[in-house]
C-alpha cells in the first residue's frame, strides 16, 4: 500500500446517485465521468461504486477560483 492510502475497509464508496447528489449534477454526468476515467470507480457487478475522497479530490481540483503557486 502505497504511502496515503487508506486500508480498502476503511474506504467509504459512493452509489452514482449519491455522486451525483453530492455533485448536484445528473446521474448521466457522473457515469460520463467515470467512464471518461476523470472520477475514478469499481464496478460491483452492473454498477458502479466511487471513493468518497475522489469526489471530494475531484471537485477540489476543478474548482475554478483556485490559485496555483
Amino acid at each position: 500500500m502505497a504511502s496515503g492510502e487508506r486500508p480498502l475497509h476503511e474506504v467509504n464508496f459512493l452509489t452514482v446517485a449519491e455522486v451525483a447528489t453530492v455533485m448536484r449534477v445528473s446521474k448521466m454526468t457522473v457515469y460520463r465521468l467515470v467512464h471518461s476515467g476523470e472520477l475514478p470507480a469499481i464496478r460491483v457487478g452492473r454498477s458502479f461504486r466511487v471513493p468518497e475522497q475522489a469526489v471530494h479530490d475531484y471537485l477540489r481540483e476543478s474548482y475554478v477560483g483556485r490559485e496555483t503557486a
